[in-house]
């Protein structure tokens, strides 16, 4: 493979440091497009190896790194990353199976719902390798469907389609899932995102076990899993707040389906804060998910000011004693900056504030330790005296 990718003299590129990416801005120039989607070798101002990837000149993101070694992007690597994937996963019947870099398969994340899985594809090599991939995965997991859920935006990035279709060509009815004991209504290749946040099943458990007896609030609810593994805790009431009308009458179905007693309404939540300022604090447990406010490096700032209103806000709404569970997931927050926007909301709140857990992606969405971007949904329970 003597196709090579060089970098600027005096680029500062953080693929020097391990992580997997190099951008349009960091190489001497780029190559012709007869490379994009496949794989070529890239190389410090020296000349030193640094390891193949992806190409493709039509992406800011020119270069994801596959291997340290010279491998080939063929059915035989693809198996073997396929194989280990899997191996690291738990045996659950709902998990996610791939997630992209930190799984050495960039741009595709494959979740798991029962025999259906889906499929979203986000680089144009893996694209061009579609059929390949899919197979692969119907033969290793037994799956009766693939969704190809290739509609998020950074397809765009890419030069690639925006397409939502199944393996089959037939259409994928919503229906009934069981998850963790709840009945979910799942439109897997027409809802929201993937039609479900598996990322966060671990910590409707973990907030669940604050519920008995109190008044709970869910705001940006989505679904109501919150709400619903509160309800089933024994919660004395739950309301859950979502913007999205669609996701409130679809809670509110969940609700009764598993007949569970819960509140749901469609609501702006900061608006409803601020409806609710000259109020008495009511509640005993608040739960904040919202969806991610920064989603690019330069909205970050404004994303901050945004967490901490929210934040001041739910902390003035806690009764002495009270629990917040508050989480972010855009992956360009970090931890020291979430910590922050706590503080600052629990000192302008005036309220003495505990860290009782710390809430981070579960274990089927590694984290590739030299890749900040593999790590996005991080939170707290705090208690709020």
């Amino acid at each position: 493979m003597s196709v090579s990718l060089k970098l600027k003299p005096n680029a500062n590129s953080r693929v020097l440091g391990g992580h997997p990416w190099v951008f349009a801005n960091e190489c001497e120039a780029l190559m012709p497009a007869e490379h994009d989607g496949e794989v070529v070798e890239c190389r410090d101002r020296t000349s030193r190896f640094l390891g193949v990837g992806i190409y493709n000149s039509k992406s800011q993101i020119v270069w994801r790194r596959l291997s340290r070694e010279r491998i080939a992007l063929d059915e035989a690597y693809l198996r073997t990353a396929l194989t280990r994937a899997l191996a690291r996963r738990p045996a659950d019947d709902f998990k996610r199976l791939v997630w992209s870099e930190s799984d050495d398969l960039p741009g595709v994340v494959v979740d798991q719902f029962g025999d259906t899985l889906v499929l979203q594809i986000q680089t144009l090599a893996m694209e061009k390798r579609s059929a390949v991939i899919s197979d692969l995965l119907a033969e290793m997991t037994g799956t009766k469907e693939i969704i190809f859920r290739n509609d998020a935006n950074i397809r765009k990035l890419e030069g690639l389609p925006i397409e939502v279709h199944t393996r089959t060509g037939q259409a994928w009815a919503p229906r009934w899932v069981n998850i963790d004991g709840f009945d979910y209504w799942l439109d897997l290749q027409g809802g929201q995102k993937t039609g479900f946040y598996l990322d966060q099943r671990e910590q409707h458990a973990a907030v669940a076990k604050y519920a008995a007896g109190k008044r709970v609030l869910d705001a940006f609810c989505n679904q109501g899993s919150f709400a619903l593994h509160c309800a089933k805790a024994g919660a004395a009431s739950v309301l859950g707040l979502d913007s999205a009308f669609d996701a409130v009458s679809q809670a509110k179905k969940n609700a009764e389906r598993n007949g569970l007693k819960a509140d749901f309404q469609g609501a702006n939540v900061f608006d409803w804060f601020t409806a609710q300022r000259e109020a008495a604090p009511a509640w005993d447990l608040i739960i904040l998910d919202p969806p991610p406010f920064a989603k690019s490096k330069s909205a970050l700032e404004g994303a901050l000011r945004g967490y901490k209103e929210l934040n001041l806000r739910a902390m003035k709404s806690l009764l002495p004693g009270g629990v917040l569970a508050t989480y972010t997931c855009s992956h360009h927050m970090q931890d020291a900056q979430l910590r922050e926007v706590v503080g600052e909301a629990a000192a302008d709140a005036k309220r003495r504030v505990h860290i009782l857990e710390f809430c981070h992606q579960p274990a089927d969405h590694p984290v590739l330790v030299t890749m900040p971007e593999s790590e996005y949904l991080r939170g707290y329970i705090l208690r709020v005296e």
